[in-house]
């Protein structure tokens, strides 16, 4: 099967001459073949996303087009305005896909709004609620390396599609032609013909307005002399967190150089993922040389912040996105008291695999902490419930442990440019009154207790991969250990038995250890991982990481 659909592409008279080189250069090599034709992307809740190249395993305008041929045919079915918001980052491509989809919207008779230049994750959720559209695309990888590229889909509530509706566009996708199936129109067609259309500026101001009115201490920063570096990594971060920043009075920026503008190619890191010390190692020296407070870097498509905080000593210290979570709900909720601010009954929303840490703090402040599956589309599920009973303003924070943060109701998703504001004005605020972040993250473990969170993966690259992984996750729940390294197991959830968990089923194991510590095992979403979560406590951080130590050594074997 896959060499006739080799040939068929090899035969036709592709648009992209860059695919047909790509097709002739691995005549003859069955593996290369295979590996590019075998399989066909999944669209999923999270879209599409793969390496960049040709075949039906790739990412294309072939595999573009045809998936956004199968949303058409969704968005058809729902009624409504019959319009579709799209964005897209710095990828190779991305531009073009966009505007291929938008093309292919178009044909179908769907209304677009299109931004005219790259934005990120949020401002696709926000003009798809903005415009009241029926779908929102945002063409990205996220955080994966400059050789992939994929296809976010988007509900009518700016939140990530949902599984029955991904179900059905993908019915729709696997009933199209590849190459033929799709409907197509000229851009300039679509442009003339008004389908297409550009995001006002009406809208962008809305998404800037929505962001700055979730400061807790306006006009603090105008005064506090905060000294950042920032770095973009080649994304679309660059234009609308330097315009809040300044707008919320910082000034003192420096920008790294080299990860200034987009650059699909991030040639300064082989992943442009703000959880990674070598994707932040060029901040790190600019702000040893600079003396700046704060170095903070947002991912290619903004949708997650990771930061280094400058310590007492002068030297500079990564922050986990647990603990930059905890830094903020803890802020948020002491500076809403403050100023008189928070709502009755206040909520915070967090996903299962974040830090416990973050429980005792909204507890400590008498906020009710949501825990959820991981994704944020749950942290936007629980959003929509709020909305849906009049109760929106309750809540005031989301966060996931992998660096995505959300302060206000105003999109679905998590957002960098609220996460890098709020950042910013917490290091000022605590800059202001002789402190630091990191003597406020001390003084929480004092409080508290010293929780450790760490996560371990184990890749399973290649078309067996995912088999491996499934056959790990059913080993685990047929032979369920009774003991991790030499700590027993005094309570197992398996998040697949819904009715145990009250949430929607999820391919996630959680395995609580006598003396409070836990593990949990769940395979990604969007990549051929296997991730296990650790959450220790100790009397100190040697204790807690030596625990830590223990469960993972007595992983590794069940896993690698």
């Amino acid at each position: 099967m896959y060499m006739e659909a080799y040939n068929r592409w090899r035969n036709a008279n592709l648009e992209d001459p860059a695919l047909t080189a790509e097709l002739q250069k691995i005549a003859g090599q069955e593996d290369e073949i295979k590996d590019r034709f075998a399989v066909s992307l999944k669209f999923g809740t999270a879209g599409l996303r793969g390496v960049l190249g040709a075949g039906t395993n790739r990412m294309n305008i072939y595999v573009v087009r045809q998936a956004t041929q199968g949303l058409a045919n969704w968005v058809k079915t729902q009624g409504g305005k019959q319009l579709v918001a799209i964005s897209y980052d710095s990828r190779i491509n991305s531009d073009v896909f966009a505007k291929t989809a938008a093309c292919v919207l178009a044909a179908n008779g769907i209304k677009v709004r299109i931004y005219d230049a790259l934005m990120p994750v949020p401002a696709l959720s926000f003009a798809t609620r903005f415009y009241g559209a029926n779908a929102g695309i945002m063409v990205t990888a996220s955080h994966n390396p400059a050789k992939y590229n994929g296809y976010k889909a988007y509900g009518p509530d700016g939140c990530q599609m949902t599984d029955d509706a991904a179900a059905v566009v993908y019915a729709e996708i696997q009933n199209t032609d590849i190459l033929e199936g799709a409907k197509l129109i000229s851009w300039e067609e679509g442009i003339a013909s008004g389908m297409i259309e550009y995001v006002g500026d009406d809208c962008k101001e809305g998404l800037y307005d929505a962001i700055k009115a979730c400061q807790v201490r306006p006009g603090l920063c105008k005064t506090a002399g905060l000294k950042l570096v920032y770095s973009p990594l080649n994304g679309s971060g660059l234009v609308p967190v330097m315009r809040i920043l300044k707008d919320i009075g910082i000034d003192d920026i420096t920008i790294v150089p080299e990860q200034q503008y987009p650059d699909g190619n991030f040639p300064t890191c082989p992943y442009p993922n703000p959880e990674i010390f070598e994707a932040l190692r060029l901040g790190l020296e600019l702000a040893e040389k600079s003396g700046a407070d704060l170095m903070l870097a947002t991912d290619p498509d903004a949708d997650r912040v990771g930061i280094a905080m400058k310590c007492p000593d002068g030297t500079y210290e990564l922050v986990s996105g647990n603990e930059v979570g905890v830094l903020l709900l803890d802020y948020i909720c002491e500076g809403r008291i403050e100023k008189g601010t928070m709502p009755k009954n206040a909520v915070a929303v967090k996903s299962l695999v974040s830090t416990p840490l973050a429980d005792a703090v909204a507890a400590n402040y008498s906020v009710e902490m949501r825990n959820v599956l991981t994704g944020f589309k749950w942290i936007g599920d629980q959003i929509a419930r709020l909305e849906a009973a009049g109760e929106v303003e309750r809540f005031i924070l989301g966060f996931e442990e992998s660096y995505g943060y959300l302060a206000g109701p105003y999109v679905r998703d998590k957002d960098a440019v609220v996460g890098s504001m709020l950042i910013c004005e917490m290091a000022a605020y605590y800059r202001s009154i002789g402190s630091s972040i990191k003597e406020r993250l001390e003084a929480i473990y004092a409080k508290y207790g010293r929780y450790l969170n760490k996560v371990d993966s184990f890749e399973f690259p290649g078309l067996s991969g995912m088999d491996k992984m499934a056959g790990i996750m059913a080993s685990l729940r047929q032979n369920p250990p009774a003991e991790i390294g030499g700590y027993a197991v005094v309570k197992v959830t398996d998040y697949q038995k819904t009715e145990e968990t009250g949430l929607p089923a999820a391919n996630v194991l959680v395995y609580g250890l006598e003396g409070g510590a836990t593990v949990i095992v769940r395979p990604s979403g969007t990549e051929p991982k296997i991730k296990t979560y650790f959450t220790t406590l100790g009397k100190d951080l040697a204790e807690a990481e030596a625990q830590k130590k223990v469960l993972s050594d007595a992983l590794k074997p069940i896993l690698a």
